[in-house]
């Protein structure tokens, strides 16, 4: 599995050496350090805890060279670490598109520094200052890839696979902070509508982030689609709340409500209430219910976002409207 991270690694940064003559290395995460690098390294798990560094040229011509029609780049929430939990997450979501159909979706996660001490106060607020300062490393990776899709794209060479981001939790912290960094250091006219969808899981934003003025505003503008999906009763957006309200921070979450007003955002955005099912597919959180159900079958929220993928329009029981419960009767 092809993964980018920005975790310190054990072997330090990558070598620079003339033609990457110190690539490829095996890397380990220093698990230890969450310090958030600024730089990313494009890396191949070979196997649980089995790791190599292959650099961007390398990666970025595999992913172009993979035998699929789409490209998922997978942001994971907080309190993760790369085994056992995200890159088995990862590895379930690449086994979901398979059974719809092999060859058609890559995953590709991509790996923030965070700790696993899940509820503690600390750790979240932690993990925000990590997710914050690691949208500089991942404006980088977007610029690199926007840079590497010019020079290796032409008329008669185009490069056909299609962009989609699914992120959840604390990932749309990540997924902010990146974009605002690249308007910011790299493209201060905005960033171009460079993805097919991007996939809001259980967000761990303010509810008004995607509005116009507001910290996620260049969300919106970069894809076709931006599907949000929330729950009510998502007790780990419910900690989220009370955790930011200690912290003089008082807004509801954006995973929790969907967006304040819908009439404000982009009219590319779509609120999916996912309260009728979330704590059935992981009690008693109710919070990591973006992949499959108890059972091991794709989930609803899933099965929505395969649908958006392979259409490229987001399934709202044709009602015309941009917010809708989600259920077995909207992906008919």
């Amino acid at each position: 599995m092809l993964f980018i991270t920005n975790r310190v690694l054990n072997e330090g940064p990558t070598p620079v050496r003339e033609a990457n003559a110190g690539l490829p290395r095996s890397v380990s995460f220093d698990l230890k350090n969450n310090q958030a690098e600024q730089s990313v390294y494009f890396c191949r798990r070979d196997s649980a805890n089995t790791y190599t560094e292959i650099g961007s040229q390398v990666f970025l011509s595999e992913l172009r060279n993979r035998n699929v029609k789409e490209i998922l780049f997978y942001i994971h929430g907080y309190n993760n670490l790369p085994e056992p939990a995200i890159f088995p997450r990862a590895q379930t979501l690449q086994s979901l598109f398979n059974l719809k159909s092999p060859n058609y979706v890559q995953v590709v996660p991509l790996i923030w520094p965070c700790d696993n001490n899940f509820g503690q106060v600390r750790d979240y607020f932690n993990d925000q200052i990590a997710a914050d300062q690691s949208g500089v490393a991942y404006s980088r990776l977007f610029q690199k890839f926007l840079d590497w899709r010019e020079q290796n794209s032409n008329e008669a060479n185009p490069c056909t696979k299609r962009i989609n981001i699914l992120a959840h939790s604390m990932g749309n912290r990540v997924l902010r902070a990146a974009f605002a960094d690249t308007v910011h250091y790299f493209l201060p006219q905005g960033i171009p509508l460079i993805f097919r969808n991007i996939f809001m899981a259980a967000a761990d934003l303010v509810n008004e982030a995607l509005e116009s003025g507001k910290e996620g505003q260049h969300i919106p503008s970069s894809a076709r689609n931006v599907a949000v999906y929330f729950a009510a009763d998502d007790l780990a957006m419910r900690a989220s709340k009370v955790a930011n309200v200690a912290h003089s921070i008082a807004s509801k979450r954006l995973g929790h409500t969907g967006p304040e007003n819908i009439f404000k955002v982009s009219k590319n955005v779509y609120a999916l209430d996912c309260a009728d099912f979330n704590n059935t597919y992981d009690p008693p959180m109710g919070h990591g219910y973006f992949a499959e159900m108890p059972s091991g079958e794709p989930g609803l929220v899933f099965e929505h976002i395969w649908r958006c993928m392979q259409t490229g329009r987001v399934p709202m029981g044709g009602l015309g409207g941009r917010t809708a419960i989600l259920s077995n009767n909207l992906l008919t």
